[in-house]
Order: structure tokens, then sequence, then C-alpha cells
């Protein structure tokens, strides 16, 4: 086990990106990639242009549930994106009330975070009409 401050070797890059691919909708290739490195779980894409997109990230934007609460369940750092796809009113709220001017934040891709409440379907309505207010209203939050 890695003890805090060491050092580990830096992830190869078509690893990392097989893995961010995968994890758009490829839950078992996830699986398997995550078993061979499990380092995978954080890890991050740079597509370019500023657009770094990890497999959370990448299932968030896609609206796969499965492969969002697995990696969360193997330790993947949620961010407001993923709350808002998954349908965590209280997260999104919470974030939200303390940084107002993430409601026009952008995840991979440039994706807005209604898309990714959007992208969450029926579980994440909730969050997707209280984004829908909140973007109405003449001073948010």
């Amino acid at each position: 086990m890695r003890q805090e401050g060491m050092k580990k070797e830096q992830l190869d890059i078509e690893l990392v990106r097989a893995f961010v691919v995968a994890a758009h909708g490829n839950l078992s290739e996830v699986k398997v990639l995550l078993q061979q490195e499990p380092g995978l779980v954080n890890a991050v894409m740079n597509w370019g242009g500023n657009d770094w997109e990890s497999g959370l990230g990448a299932a968030a934007h896609t609206g796969n549930r499965d492969i969002a609460e697995y990696l969360i369940e193997r330790g993947a750092w949620i961010d407001i994106f993923a709350a808002a796809m998954l349908g965590k009113l209280d997260i999104v709220k919470s974030i939200l009330a303390s940084f107002p001017d993430m409601i026009h934040s952008t995840g991979p891709h440039g994706i807005p975070l209604i898309r990714h409440a959007e992208r969450g379907g029926e579980e994440a309505y909730a969050v997707l009409e209280y984004l829908q207010d909140v973007l109405k209203s003449p001073q948010p939050l």
C-alpha cells in the first residue's frame, strides 16, 4: 500500500484513454481495466483544449448510472456533475449554496451542468427541476 507522500509511477496514457473511453458505456471493460490498474479510478484524460475527463466524468455526461455508481463505490471522487446525473439533490444544492457561479460550470467536452441532470433521467428529475429554477431566477441562489 502506498504511503502518503510517496510518489507513484505515472499511468500509461493509452491505458487511461482506454479506461475513460470504456467509462462512456462499457461497464465490463471498466471492471477489467480497474482490476488491472486500480489507480485508474481517478485518472483523467486530457483531450486537449482544456478538456479533461475522468471515468466518472464520462459516465456522468452519458447518463451511465451503473458505471458511475461502480466507480464511486471504488473511490472515485464525486463532483457536482456526477451528483447531478445521479439525482443527488442535497449535494448539488450544497455545492451551489457555497459556490453559486457553478450553476454555469461545464464538465468534460464543455457539457453544461444541467445537461448532466438531463442525462440522469427520472432519478435526476428533482435536480433538473432545481437547476432549471435556479437558472430562471433573476438572482440565483
